[in-house]
């Protein structure tokens, strides 16, 4: 892992579209405010018979270019449940969510949409959540980031749809300043953040418009005004050996706790984790502790000396799960219950996996990691074990963060 710059990237890009079958890269998890429907036939009398598609396409912006749009979608018997536009300097972006008949090819639709007049024409298959109208969903998404300052990213990229998020502290970023407007330009946007440092989002191949942006920096800016925010929630267990644990989010505060179990942690159990010189360890702090990153779990002792933490981080597209337990605490179920709510956390977040990073003979977190009852892909990289967990098939029932109460 990098120090508060840009996290390890694992795994290859995405693909571009191929072009016998018609798909193209996802568009943005946008959801289009209703402005009307088309009824076709088959498709909106049997939904079983039917599936959503979410399109986007820029047409001319002058009379009779929408119309000839969706009157080419009519032919196809494709109903139009809501349209969004995005103006741009020349021409307009229609981004459509469609119910069509299940056995009409994405290169139909695609097809469709050219012959009309359409051009850069995306489509990806959507589902029952994109029915949601547009302020309901932007709404939501404020919430989440006024109660808790790590939903920003994740908001960021349920607005945007799929993409990479990283963010640069104002030390990093201080040679590479984003212009104070226009913070985007065709699949990239830099949004400034409070501190100085940069949020930048990418995309495969859909370039970005300027709604898109304006929405993005107001999110951005409600998080700079409320500044550093975390969920009090709490819970009690008790160990085994009856000892009573807390596990509660972590945050900044906790530095000099967590430096001073580093001090506690034996050298091979701080390498374990950290993967380089134990000298360094105390630097990867600042970057753990802090929302923008990700979410960090807690264990306290009833006194209050933290002895376990649990990190969820956001590496761009992926997300990466990682454990310290102090050596007295270890073996004792603790290192076990962190990662689970960790995973707990990943499924509120949308996340399709989660990776850890570590070694063949720790073997705590291996087993732990085979605890979880998920589906593990397990790679060897640079001389290091990744163990990937797929979280599709998870069957942890929780709510979303800014639903928990706090607990005793």
């Amino acid at each position: 892992m990098e120090l508060a710059t840009q996290w390890w990237s694992r795994r290859p890009g995405h693909a571009p579209p191929s072009p016998d079958t018609g798909a193209r890269p996802p568009a943005p998890v946008e959801d289009g405010a209703a402005t009307g429907r088309q009824t076709g036939d088959a498709a909106s009398a049997d939904p079983a018979q039917s599936v959503l598609w979410r399109m986007r396409t820029t047409v001319r912006d002058e009379p009779g270019s929408l119309a000839a749009l969706c009157t080419s979608l009519a032919r196809l018997r494709v109903d139009i449940l809501s349209l969004q536009t995005h103006p741009l300097a020349e021409g307009t972006v229609d981004e459509f969510l469609l119910r069509a008949p299940q056995e009409l090819p994405a290169s139909d639709l695609t097809r469709s949409a050219t012959e009309a007049g359409g051009s850069g024409t995306w489509i990806e298959r959507a589902d029952a959540h994109d029915l949601v109208d547009a302020p309901t969903r932007i709404l939501g998404l404020a919430t989440r980031t006024a109660l808790d300052a790590a939903e920003l990213p994740l908001a960021l990229r349920q607005l945007l749809g799929r993409c990479t998020i990283r963010s640069l502290p104002a030390t990093a970023a201080a040679s590479d300043a984003p212009p104070v407007e226009g913070g985007f330009e065709e699949t990239a946007m830099r949004l400034r953040t409070p501190d100085g440092g940069v949020i930048t989002v990418e995309r495969p191949y859909l370039p970005f418009t300027p709604t898109e942006f304006a929405r993005a920096r107001a999110l951005v800016e409600l998080d700079a005004r409320l500044g550093p925010r975390v969920p009090r929630g709490q819970d009690v267990l008790t160990l085994p050996e009856g000892n009573d644990i807390t596990v509660r989010r972590a945050h900044a505060a906790d530095l000099p706790a967590a430096k001073a179990m580093h001090e506690r942690c034996s050298p091979r159990t701080l390498s374990m984790r950290y993967h380089g010189p134990v000298g360094d360890a105390d630097r990867y702090l600042n970057h753990l502790l802090s929302p923008r990153f990700g979410r960090t779990l807690a264990a306290q002792t009833t006194s209050g000396r933290v002895v376990a933490l649990g990190h969820l981080l956001w590496d761009g597209d992926e997300t990466e799960i990682a454990l310290l337990v102090e050596d007295d605490w270890q073996r004792r179920g603790i290192g076990a219950e962190l990662l689970g709510r960790l995973v707990a956390l990943a499924v509120e977040a949308g996340c399709e996996s989660v990776y850890a990073v570590t070694q063949a003979s720790n073997t705590g977190m291996v087993a732990a990691m085979r605890g979880l009852d998920l589906p593990l892909d397990y790679q060897i990289e640079e001389g290091t074990l990744v163990i990937t967990a797929r979280l599709d098939a998870t069957p942890v029932a929780s709510r979303p963060p800014y639903e928990q109460a706090e607990r005793h």
